[in-house]
C-alpha cells in the first residue's frame, strides 16, 4: 500500500469543473498575468480525474509565466464535444483524444502535428506501436498517454476445476479450456462462460474480435488502410471461432461481461490493460484467482494482438502552441524519482505521466518506464504481459473515418454472434460496408 500511496503522489492533475474558453485565453487580460492554456480530456472520474489534477497542480504551483486548467466530459461526449467546441471557436488549447480519431482530427484542422523536437521524443521513447497509433500519415501529432494492449484475462479458480493447469497456449486450447470449463443448469441457463463476449460498445465487441484476429496473424484493414482485410482466412478463422462457441454453450453474449467475470462466472476473456484496476477494485480478495496471458496464437509462442490508446496534442488554433508543448513535455518526457524510495536517490525514474499512469492501475507505451515502476513494486504484476505485449500489438486504424468503419464491423459482429448471420456472411457483408465507408 506504500508503494502505490507513492506513486499516487507523484502522478499528477486531474479535471476540475472550469469550461473550455478560446484557446489560449489568459486570465484578466492584463499585462503580466500568466498564459491560461486550457486542456480537455475524459478524465471526469476517480481515479483519473484526481491523478490528472494533481500534477497539473504541480505545474501550476512551479511556473508563474503558464498555467493550465483542466475540464472534462464523459468519454461518450468527448468526439462531439471536440468538434463542436471547435466550430464554435472554442476549442481547448491542449486535446486528449482517442487515437481511433486521430485521422479525422487532423481532416478536420483539430490537431496540428508535433514540433520536430517533440516528435523525436516521442519516436524515440515510446512503443512502434504507440507511435503509430499517434500518427497521421506518418507525422507525429501527440504524446501518447494511457495505451491499452488487449491480452487474456484468467480464472484460474475456474481453470483448475476444469482440470486445466493453466492459460491456454494456443488457439486449440482456448477453444478447449471454453468448452471445459462452461457449465448451465439443467435448464440450459448459464452458469458459467467458458469464454466472455463483451456486448458494452463498439471497443469491447471489437477490439476482442481484433485481438483474437491478430493472434491468428491477420488485420482489420490493408496496410494502406484503404480497404478491409477481414477477407482473408484469418478474419474467416476469428468468425467461425466465435460463432461455434456461442453454439457450442461455451459463450453468451447476452451475459454482461463485465458483471459476470468479477462475479467468478467466466472462465477467459479478452480486455485491455484498463481492466486489471477495475478488477482489483470489484473482486477484492477474489482479484488473486486473475491471471493475464497473451492471447494465444496458432502455435505455442505465437504472439499478436491489438492495442489502442490516447494521446495528448495542441489544437491548431491555439495562441500559445509553444506554451502547450512546454507543458506537455515536462507531463509527459521529463523523468522524475520514483518508487518506494522517490526522492533525488530513488532508483527508479520514469515520465510523469507513466507514473500517474500506473498510479491508477493502467500504464502509457514506454516499456522502460513500465518494467522500471513494475520491478519497484509499484504496479499489479498482471500488467506484465500487457507491457511485454507492447513489443507486438498492432494498433487499431486511426484513419479519417476509422471510427464509422468500426460501428460498421461491431453491427457486423453482433449480427453474427445472435444468429443473424453466418460467419463467412458476416465477413463478406462487414468487407463491402467498411470498403463502401472507407471510399467515401
Amino acid at each position: 500500500m506504500r508503494r502505490r500511496r507513492v506513486l499516487a503522489g507523484l502522478a499528477g492533475a486531474a479535471v476540475t469543473a472550469a469550461g473550455c474558453g478560446a484557446p489560449g485565453r489568459s486570465g484578466s487580460g492584463r499585462p503580466g498575468d500568466p498564459v491560461v492554456l486550457t486542456l480537455l480530456s475524459h478524465y471526469a472520474t476517480e481515479p483519473l480525474k484526481s491523478a490528472l489534477q494533481r500534477a497539473v497542480d504541480t505545474w501550476n504551483a512551479g511556473h508563474d509565466r503558464v498555467h493550465v486548467r483542466t475540464t472534462a466530459v464523459r468519454f461518450q461526449d468527448l468526439l462531439t464535444t471536440l468538434m463542436v467546441r471547435q466550430a464554435a471557436g472554442q476549442g481547448a488549447d491542449i486535446i486528449h483524444p482517442y487515437s481511433l480519431w486521430a485521422g479525422q482530427l487532423a481532416q478536420a484542422g483539430v490537431v496540428r502535428p508535433a514540433p520536430p523536437e517533440d516528435a523525436e521524443r516521442i519516436t524515440r521513447g515510446f512503443a512502434r506501436a504507440a507511435v503509430r497509433a499517434a500518427s497521421v500519415r506518418g507525422r507525429v501529432i501527440g504524446y501518447p498517454t494511457e495505451v491499452q494492449p488487449y491480452a487474456l484475462y484468467c480464472n484460474q479458480r475456474l481453470l483448475r476445476a476444469a482440470g486445466l493447469a493453466g492459460p491456454p497456449r494456443t488457439w486449440r486450447e482456448l477453444e478447449e479450456a471454453a468448452y471445459r470449463t462452461a457449465r448451465r443448469d439443467r435448464h440450459g441457463n448459464t452458469l458459467v462462460q467458458g469464454f466472455g463476449l463483451s456486448r458494452t460498445d463498439d471497443a469491447t465487441v471489437v477490439n476482442q474480435t481484433l485481438a483474437l484476429l491478430a493472434s491468428r496473424g491477420g488485420s482489420f484493414l490493408h496496410a494502406d488502410g484503404s480497404r478491409s482485410a477481414l477477407g482473408s482466412p484469418a478474419g474467416r478463422a476469428v468468425f467461425a471461432l466465435e460463432r461455434r462457441l456461442i453454439d457450442r454453450g461455451a459463450s453468451d453474449p447476452g451475459v454482461d461481461l463485465m458483471k459476470a467475470f468479477p462475479a467468478g462466472r467466466v472462465a477467459l476473456a479478452v480486455s485491455g490493460a484498463w481492466w486489471t484496476g477495475s478488477l482489483r477494485q470489484t473482486m477484492g480478495r477474489d482479484y488473486r484467482d486473475v491471471a493475464v496471458a497473451p492471447v494465444p496464437g496458432p502455435a505455442p509462442g505465437n504472439r499478436g494482438t491489438v492495442t489502442t490508446g490516447f494521446l495528448l496534442g495542441v489544437n491548431a488554433q491555439s495562441r500559445h502552441p509553444r506554451e502547450a508543448w512546454e507543458f506537455l513535455r515536462w507531463l509527459n518526457d521529463e523523468l522524475v524519482p520514483a518508487g518506494p524510495r522517490a526522492g533525488r536517490g530513488a532508483a527508479v525514474r520514469a515520465t510523469r505521466m507513466s507514473v500517474l499512469q500506473m498510479s491508477v492501475g493502467t500504464m502509457t507505451g514506454r516499456p522502460r518506464d513500465m518494467r522500471g515502476l513494475l520491478a519497484a513494486g509499484g504496479g499489479d504484476p498482471n500488467l506484465g504481459p500487457f507491457v511485454d505485449a507492447l513489443d507486438y500489438a498492432t494498433p487499431e486504424p486511426n484513419g479519417p473515418r476509422a471510427q464509422k468503419a468500426k460501428a460498421l464491423l461491431r453491427k457486423n459482429i453482433e449480427e453474427l454472434w445472435t444468429g443473424g448471420r453466418t460467419p463467412d456472411d458476416a465477413v463478406r457483408n462487414a468487407v463491402r460496408q467498411v470498403d463502401q465507408e472507407l471510399a467515401r
